[in-house]
Protein backbone atom coordinates (compact mmCIF):
# COMPACT_ATOMS: atom_id res chain seq x y z
CA UNK A 1 0.00 0.00 0.00
CA UNK A 2 1.37 3.32 -0.68
CA UNK A 3 1.81 5.93 1.28
CA UNK A 4 -0.76 8.19 0.79
CA UNK A 5 -3.52 5.24 1.07
CA UNK A 6 -2.18 4.39 4.70
CA UNK A 7 -2.25 8.10 5.52
CA UNK A 8 -6.30 7.99 4.36
CA UNK A 9 -6.91 5.04 6.27
CA UNK A 10 -4.86 6.47 9.09
CA UNK A 11 -7.10 9.43 9.11
CA UNK A 12 -10.62 8.24 8.85
CA UNK A 13 -9.37 5.98 11.65
CA UNK A 14 -8.69 8.79 13.89
CA UNK A 15 -11.68 10.76 12.95
CA UNK A 16 -14.00 8.09 13.81
CA UNK A 17 -12.26 6.67 16.66
CA UNK A 18 -11.20 9.30 18.16
CA UNK A 19 -12.01 12.80 16.48
CA UNK A 20 -16.02 11.86 16.31
CA UNK A 21 -16.43 11.04 19.82
CA UNK A 22 -14.30 14.13 21.24
CA UNK A 23 -16.79 16.06 18.75
CA UNK A 24 -19.93 14.25 20.52
CA UNK A 25 -18.62 15.06 24.05
CA UNK A 26 -17.61 18.50 23.41
CA UNK A 27 -21.16 19.29 22.48
CA UNK A 28 -22.80 17.21 25.56
CA UNK A 29 -20.66 18.05 27.87
CA UNK A 30 -22.31 21.63 28.65
CA UNK A 31 -25.72 19.46 28.64
CA UNK A 32 -25.62 16.75 30.47
CA UNK A 33 -22.57 15.10 33.18
CA UNK A 34 -19.27 14.48 31.94
CA UNK A 35 -20.01 10.92 32.93
CA UNK A 36 -23.21 10.64 30.44
CA UNK A 37 -21.59 12.76 28.12
CA UNK A 38 -18.17 9.85 28.08
CA UNK A 39 -20.68 7.20 27.86
CA UNK A 40 -22.31 8.59 24.73
CA UNK A 41 -19.09 9.55 23.21
CA UNK A 42 -17.65 5.91 23.96
CA UNK A 43 -21.02 4.62 21.88
CA UNK A 44 -18.78 5.68 18.41
CA UNK A 45 -15.85 3.25 18.56
CA UNK A 46 -17.40 0.83 19.81
CA UNK A 47 -20.30 0.96 17.15
CA UNK A 48 -17.11 0.62 15.01
CA UNK A 49 -15.44 -2.56 16.81
CA UNK A 50 -18.63 -4.44 16.29
CA UNK A 51 -19.00 -3.15 12.59
CA UNK A 52 -15.24 -4.64 11.90
CA UNK A 53 -16.20 -7.89 13.49
CA UNK A 54 -19.38 -8.51 11.44
CA UNK A 55 -18.24 -7.26 8.13
CA UNK A 56 -14.49 -9.02 8.91
CA UNK A 57 -15.02 -11.33 11.82
CA UNK A 58 -12.27 -10.09 13.35
CA UNK A 59 -11.82 -8.13 16.32
CA UNK A 60 -10.70 -4.02 15.41
CA UNK A 61 -7.78 -3.59 17.98
CA UNK A 62 -8.00 0.02 17.43
CA UNK A 63 -11.26 0.94 17.67
CA UNK A 64 -11.57 -1.22 21.24
CA UNK A 65 -8.71 0.88 22.29
CA UNK A 66 -10.05 3.77 21.82
CA UNK A 67 -13.49 2.87 23.43
CA UNK A 68 -11.56 1.52 26.47
CA UNK A 69 -9.93 5.57 26.87
CA UNK A 70 -13.00 6.71 26.78
CA UNK A 71 -14.61 4.06 29.41
CA UNK A 72 -11.72 4.63 31.87
CA UNK A 73 -12.33 8.69 31.37
CA UNK A 74 -16.19 7.72 32.67
CA UNK A 75 -14.83 5.81 35.26
CA UNK A 76 -12.33 8.27 36.14
CA UNK A 77 -15.19 10.66 36.55
CA UNK A 78 -16.95 8.66 38.94
CA UNK A 79 -13.71 7.92 41.04
CA UNK A 80 -14.13 11.41 42.10
CA UNK A 81 -12.11 12.85 45.17
CA UNK A 82 -9.89 15.58 46.18
CA UNK A 83 -8.64 18.51 44.20
CA UNK A 84 -5.41 16.64 43.04
CA UNK A 85 -7.12 13.04 42.07
CA UNK A 86 -9.21 15.37 40.03
CA UNK A 87 -6.50 16.90 38.18
CA UNK A 88 -5.20 13.84 37.32
CA UNK A 89 -8.32 11.98 35.77
CA UNK A 90 -6.41 12.50 32.37
CA UNK A 91 -3.06 10.78 33.33
CA UNK A 92 -5.27 7.97 35.14
CA UNK A 93 -6.26 7.15 31.73
CA UNK A 94 -3.12 8.15 30.26
CA UNK A 95 -1.33 5.63 32.89
CA UNK A 96 -3.69 2.67 31.89
CA UNK A 97 -2.98 2.87 28.43
CA UNK A 98 0.56 2.80 28.40
CA UNK A 99 0.12 -0.05 31.26
CA UNK A 100 -1.66 -1.85 28.39
CA UNK A 101 1.22 -1.35 25.76
CA UNK A 102 3.54 -3.13 27.88
CA UNK A 103 1.28 -5.91 29.03
CA UNK A 104 0.90 -6.50 25.44
CA UNK A 105 4.13 -7.42 25.07
CA UNK A 106 3.53 -10.47 26.98
CA UNK A 107 1.49 -11.77 23.94
CA UNK A 108 2.66 -13.34 20.65
CA UNK A 109 1.93 -10.07 18.72
CA UNK A 110 1.70 -6.94 21.13
CA UNK A 111 -0.74 -4.04 20.58
CA UNK A 112 1.74 -2.07 18.02
CA UNK A 113 1.63 -4.74 15.57
CA UNK A 114 -2.65 -4.77 15.70
CA UNK A 115 -2.69 -0.99 14.92
CA UNK A 116 0.23 -0.81 12.29
CA UNK A 117 -2.14 -4.14 10.32
CA UNK A 118 -5.23 -1.68 11.01
CA UNK A 119 -3.54 0.86 9.03
CA UNK A 120 -1.00 -0.35 6.41
CA UNK A 121 -3.04 -3.74 5.46
CA UNK A 122 -6.19 -2.58 5.21
CA UNK A 123 -8.93 -4.78 3.46
CA UNK A 124 -6.74 -6.05 0.64
CA UNK A 125 -6.24 -9.57 0.79
CA UNK A 126 -2.52 -9.26 -0.54
CA UNK A 127 -1.58 -6.67 1.73
CA UNK A 128 -2.68 -8.56 4.66
CA UNK A 129 -0.58 -11.67 3.27
CA UNK A 130 2.34 -9.47 2.65
CA UNK A 131 2.11 -7.30 5.87
CA UNK A 132 1.61 -10.61 7.73
CA UNK A 133 4.67 -12.24 6.47
CA UNK A 134 7.04 -9.78 7.58
CA UNK A 135 5.88 -11.42 10.78
CA UNK A 136 8.61 -13.93 9.97
CA UNK A 137 11.24 -12.27 10.22
CA UNK A 138 13.30 -11.57 13.88
CA UNK A 139 13.93 -7.97 13.23
CA UNK A 140 10.52 -6.87 12.11
CA UNK A 141 9.01 -8.92 15.46
CA UNK A 142 11.94 -6.89 17.09
CA UNK A 143 10.50 -3.90 16.02
CA UNK A 144 6.71 -3.80 16.35
CA UNK A 145 8.02 -4.88 20.16
CA UNK A 146 10.33 -1.67 20.70
CA UNK A 147 7.83 0.53 19.75
CA UNK A 148 4.95 -1.05 21.64
CA UNK A 149 7.79 -0.36 24.75
CA UNK A 150 8.66 2.85 23.76
CA UNK A 151 4.64 4.09 23.58
CA UNK A 152 4.57 2.10 27.10
CA UNK A 153 7.04 4.27 28.61
CA UNK A 154 5.85 7.85 27.07
CA UNK A 155 2.28 7.32 28.05
CA UNK A 156 3.01 5.62 31.88
CA UNK A 157 5.53 8.18 32.11
CA UNK A 158 3.54 10.85 31.21
CA UNK A 159 1.55 9.82 34.23
CA UNK A 160 4.05 9.57 36.42
CA UNK A 161 5.15 12.99 35.95
CA UNK A 162 1.81 14.25 35.96
CA UNK A 163 1.49 13.03 39.36
CA UNK A 164 4.92 13.99 40.87
CA UNK A 165 3.81 17.91 39.19
CA UNK A 166 0.36 17.83 40.90
CA UNK A 167 1.80 16.87 44.33
CA UNK A 168 4.85 19.66 44.34
CA UNK A 169 3.42 22.79 43.13
CA UNK A 170 0.56 25.13 42.79
CA UNK A 171 -3.13 24.23 40.85
CA UNK A 172 -2.47 27.35 39.34
CA UNK A 173 0.97 25.85 38.35
CA UNK A 174 -0.44 22.49 37.37
CA UNK A 175 -2.66 23.75 35.04
CA UNK A 176 -0.51 26.05 32.89
CA UNK A 177 1.96 23.12 32.36
CA UNK A 178 0.01 19.77 32.48
CA UNK A 179 -0.89 20.45 28.79
CA UNK A 180 2.90 21.30 27.50
CA UNK A 181 4.34 18.27 29.21
CA UNK A 182 1.60 16.06 27.66
CA UNK A 183 1.72 17.24 24.06
CA UNK A 184 5.51 17.17 24.52
CA UNK A 185 5.80 13.43 25.72
CA UNK A 186 3.21 12.97 22.43
CA UNK A 187 4.98 14.62 20.23
CA UNK A 188 8.23 13.18 20.90
CA UNK A 189 6.65 9.75 20.85
CA UNK A 190 5.45 10.21 17.25
CA UNK A 191 8.73 11.78 16.12
CA UNK A 192 10.72 9.11 17.39
CA UNK A 193 8.08 6.32 15.57
CA UNK A 194 8.37 8.27 12.82
CA UNK A 195 12.31 8.33 12.17
CA UNK A 196 12.01 4.38 13.60
CA UNK A 197 9.65 3.31 11.01
CA UNK A 198 11.33 5.33 8.58
CA UNK A 199 14.80 3.42 9.56
CA UNK A 200 13.71 0.16 10.45
CA UNK A 201 11.58 -0.28 6.94
CA UNK A 202 14.79 0.45 5.49
CA UNK A 203 16.15 -2.24 7.47
CA UNK A 204 13.79 -4.61 7.03
CA UNK A 205 13.46 -4.27 3.32
CA UNK A 206 17.80 -4.78 2.89
CA UNK A 207 17.30 -8.24 5.42
CA UNK A 208 14.34 -9.11 2.80
CA UNK A 209 15.92 -8.81 0.12
CA UNK A 210 18.94 -10.51 1.40
CA UNK A 211 16.69 -13.49 2.30
CA UNK A 212 15.60 -13.69 -1.51
CA UNK A 213 19.01 -13.88 -3.00
CA UNK A 214 19.55 -16.52 -0.66
CA UNK A 215 16.74 -18.30 -0.98
CA UNK A 216 17.52 -18.07 -5.55
CA UNK A 217 20.80 -19.23 -4.97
Amino acid sequence: MNRKKIIQNMIISLLINGGLPLLVYTILEGHTTDVMALSLAAIIPLLDTFYHILKYRKLDVFAAFMATGFILSAGAVLLGGDQQLILLRDSFVTGIMGLIFLVSLLFPKPIIYHFAFRFVASNNEDQKKAFAENWNFAYARKVMRIMTAGWGIALLGEAVIKVIMVYSMSVTAFLALSHLVMYGIIGLAILWTYLYRKQSGRRLAEIKSEASIIKVS
